[in-house]
């Protein structure tokens, strides 16, 4: 049975991902003070980050329009869609759409389209569980009902050098605690529900990262069996920091660490880590 798992770009696919055929990543675009970007092969990360920095203003991004997603299904006979937080982005509606538009010309293609209720690190691990359901062999029924419960008890955390991106675009709404940055404080958050929350905060990034670390132990989750994904936005050093601490201490199964895309870059900001398990 041939099947595509499609990804919105902030699906954080690695280079190898990309290289599969049966991956595809559906960009979204970013305007940044009138200059579009596209968030596909072609990002450029540092030149981002800079434009980002130099922009007193605010980033925009929009979601895929239903006719790219609608491309991206063609030629499989089973397609899943892996979209960010239907909280955060359009992109899950969109996809919706294309769904049911294509659906209507292709009755004979299943299509689900997920709702990652995450971001990053959480849709490349929902993405990974599908793909290794898939390359089993597994029914298109049962890697929908199995993706979906993993996904209502999956695990987003992150800490960011900056929370500017996520305030000026409204994202901030249930984190109640934010102090000055003067003070060097920074909060850890979850996404909830595919929104997003403050779960604490401490004085300075690599103490924050810390809290988190030790922030996952009260989820009860059972890791032995599990993956954590660890996206960082251009701090590679401080990803693998976080990483290793984690498999010490939780005895993951597997570990992966990406750099994020465009997407996930412009809101994690540079020096953002955002982990999913």
């Amino acid at each position: 049975m041939k099947f595509k798992i499609v990804g919105d770009s902030c699906t954080d696919f690695t280079l190898e991902d990309r290289l599969k055929e049966y991956i595809v990543s559906v960009p979204l675009t970013i305007d940044v003070d009138g200059y579009e970007i596209v968030d596909d092969d072609s990002f450029d990360q540092a030149d981002f980050l800079r434009r980002v920095a130099e922009y007193e203003g605010c980033p925009k991004s929009a979601c895929p329009s239903p006719e790219l997603y609608m491309e991206s299904f063609a030629g499989a006979e089973q397609v899943f869609v892996v979209t960010l937080s239907s909280q955060l982005s359009g992109s899950y509606n969109s996809a919706e759409l294309a769904k049911n538009m294509y659906e209507e010309e292709h009755p004979e293609v299943k299509i689900h389209v997920f709702d990652s209720k995450s971001a990053s690190a959480g849709q490349l691990l929902l993405a990974k569980l599908i793909e290794q359901y898939a390359l089993q062999g597994m029914e298109f029924k049962e890697i929908v009902d199995r993706v979906s419960e993993f996904r209502d008890n999956m695990n987003t955390l992150f800490v960011l050098e900056s929370l500017e991106t996520l305030r000026k675009n409204g994202r901030l709404t249930r984190v109640k605690a934010l102090v000055a940055s003067a003070l060097n404080i920074k909060p850890y958050m979850r996404g909830a529900d595919g929104s997003i929350e403050q779960v604490g905060q401490a004085r300075g990034i690599n103490k924050a990262l810390d809290k988190m670390i030790d922030y996952v132990g009260t989820t009860g989750s059972e890791f032995s069996e599990k993956t954590v994904v660890v996206a960082h936005c251009n701090c590679k050093k401080r990803a693998e920091r976080v990483e290793k601490k984690l498999m010490e201490q939780y005895h993951f199964k597997n570990s992966l660490i990406v750099d994020t895309y465009g997407i996930s870059s412009l809101y994690a900001n540079d020096g953002g880590v955002i982990i999913a398990f």
